[in-house]
């Protein structure tokens, strides 16, 4: 009923690989179990559209001893499921994997290997990503521009492999955000976090989950989420574009005065005109991530629902 490891894996229509990932994740972690490490592993199935939720059930049913499932009533995005899956969790260490076997399962046991030298948070970083090109190049970018807005350093924030302590679980369990990046959350919550350099496959089946746009949506809710120094940015920005537009108005009234009316210059006004309404609209928009932040949290709203959990000895049903 208390095991060492707690390994939380997320599912959204991954009916294609679970089969594989069962033939990998079982034997990884019963070899860990045989050097000494009980482990239990929650499945948590973020509103699958295909038959996920019915080959999980009958993975339970096959390994009740080790496998627990939270089913959702909807979709709430992978985070939300994370997040369940913490509740759920009665490990010492926690672990998160992707159902994909883009992280391979072996790698577990270094992270835990990697916890009990003392570490409370172990990130990881890919060895060589296999990933698109595009989406390589974009994580790294945001990677840096993350690390300089928030002053949290992950290395490869888009990788799923971490290993979390229980002090840093029951914090996050704690916290009540609608919108939030776990493993920033986690990192700020760690006394004494470190990183492992893990290897990365390819997606054995099915496609990505993350689109352009959700990969741009979840940085805004990182760097909205811990840091206000957007704001700040925008608002140095704002003092420093109406020193210049004020500079220009003067130097425009002299140039009236003692070369006369002139209209050569019209089109550079206009040129400078929309460059200050994109800058106000950029502004508005900045503003809004953090006005609609505060709308979703005073809404007081459960951030998803659990349907069922299946585990041994009886089903809780939770709302």
């Amino acid at each position: 009923m208390h095991p060492e490891l707690s390994v939380v894996i997320p599912v959204y229509n991954e009916e294609a690989g679970l089969a594989k990932l069962y033939a990998r994740l079982y034997p990884a972690l019963d070899d860990l179990a045989a050097r000494g490490v009980t482990y239990e592993i929650v499945f948590v199935n973020d509103g699958s559209r295909d038959r996920s939720a019915e080959i999980l059930s009958d993975q339970y049913r096959l390994r009740p001893d080790v496998t627990r499932v939270v089913l959702f009533n909807g979709n709430y995005g992978q985070h939300m499921a994370i997040l369940a899956g913490f509740q759920a969790t009665r490990g010492d260490i926690v672990v998160t994997l992707d159902a994909d076997l883009q992280n391979p399962p072996e790698e577990i046991g270094a992270l835990v290997d990697k916890m009990r030298e003392g570490y409370d948070y172990v990130g990881s970083i890919r060895r060589k990503r296999q990933d698109a090109a595009w989406r390589t190049y974009l994580s790294k970018a945001m990677n840096r521009l993350r690390e300089k807005i928030t002053r949290i350093k992950i290395t490869d924030q888009g990788n799923m492999l971490r290993a979390y302590g229980r002090n840093v679980i029951n914090l996050i369990n704690q916290c009540t955000e609608v919108n939030t990046f776990v493993p920033a959350l986690a990192y700020t919550f760690a006394r004494k976090p470190t990183e492992i350099v893990v290897e990365h496959e390819e997606r054995t089946a099915g496609e990505s989950k993350y689109s352009f746009y959700s990969l741009i949506r979840l940085n805004f809710d990182l760097m909205t989420g811990f840091s206000i120094m957007p704001l700040q940015l925008f608002s140095m920005m704002g003092m420093i574009l109406s020193g210049l537009s004020g500079g220009l108005v003067v130097l425009l009234l002299i140039r009236r005065f003692l070369l006369g009316a002139e209209a050569e210059g019209l089109f550079t006004l206009f040129a400078i005109a929309f460059f200050m309404m994109g800058v106000i609209l950029f502004g508005i928009g900045l503003l809004g991530e953090y006005v609609g932040r505060i709308y979703q949290q005073v809404q007081g709203r459960p951030r998803f629902v659990v349907q069922t959990i299946l585990e041994e000895q009886h089903d809780e049903a939770i709302k």
